[in-house]
């Protein structure tokens, strides 16, 4: 049976780009050497809207940088991306110097203006990927309010919540990201910015729904252990397959 940490980060998001990268890195050296790692959503830059080309040009150095450091770990984040004249909020899982699997966010959130900078992802592509035999699925933030999208990634061993969650609506964090855990059978690994305006409460929840939060530190690590979710999807079967 697979048995492997995952860690939730929890971290402010300052103005200097470079700041926020060579923060990420520390905390990725600071990781078990085969962790799993997710960041919270656009990490890097926040949401930049004045600087949103700058933004996109750091995120190739970024993706480089990253890409030398982060090993044998699996690294989830999202960051702002331009793809020919049009900008995306793009979720990234960087793995031994590749990106293994990449999806745009899909459902934009229109009270923090996305919808007005950013070009919607297709939903076709929040698809479900493997990582050393983990199947692996991403929800970017405001996703993770669409049940569809939890019915897609139905299946998955582990989910990654990458978010800037508003601080207004913790609640709807917290009850959601263990709702979709219990609901799904699943690890469910969740990252929120630690800034005023947001929730700050990342956490992992296992498929039992028993919850870990933050609290605080930067980097929370629990363990992804297979049996676990074989457990739970034996125990009351619902027709996932593992």
């Amino acid at each position: 049976m697979i048995s492997k940490p995952i860690v939730s980060l929890c971290i402010p998001t300052d103005t200097s780009f470079e700041n926020n990268l060579t923060k990420l890195i520390l905390l990725l050296a600071q990781a078990p050497a085969d962790a799993i790692i997710v960041a919270p959503e656009v990490c890097l830059t926040g949401f930049a809207y004045d600087r949103f080309e700058e933004a996109a040009a750091f995120t190739s150095i970024a993706l480089q940088k990253l890409s030398d450091w982060v090993g044998n770990r699996l690294l989830i984040f999202t960051a702002i991306t331009q793809i020919d004249d049009q900008f995306y909020n793009v979720a990234y899982a960087l793995h031994k110097g590749t990106i293994l699997h990449a999806q745009a966010k899909a459902k934009l959130f229109n009270l923090g203006g996305e919808t007005e900078h950013f070009s919607v992802g297709e939903e076709g592509n929040i698809l479900k990927f493997t990582h050393n035999g983990i199947k692996m699925g991403i929800l970017i933030c405001f996703e993770l309010r669409f049940k569809s999208l939890w019915q897609q990634l139905e299946g998955c061993d582990i989910i990654a919540i990458p978010a800037q969650w508003g601080k207004i609506r913790t609640e709807h964090f917290l009850t959601l990201t263990n709702a979709l855990a219990v609901m799904n059978e699943c690890y469910v690994v969740a990252s929120d910015a630690h800034n005023k305006d947001t929730s700050g409460m990342s956490g992992i929840i296992n498929p039992f729904g028993s919850e870990l939060r933050n609290n605080g530190l930067e980097a929370l690590t629990s363990m992804y252990e297979e049996h676990t979710v074989r457990s739970m999807r034996r125990y009351l079967d619902i027709g996932i397959k593992s």
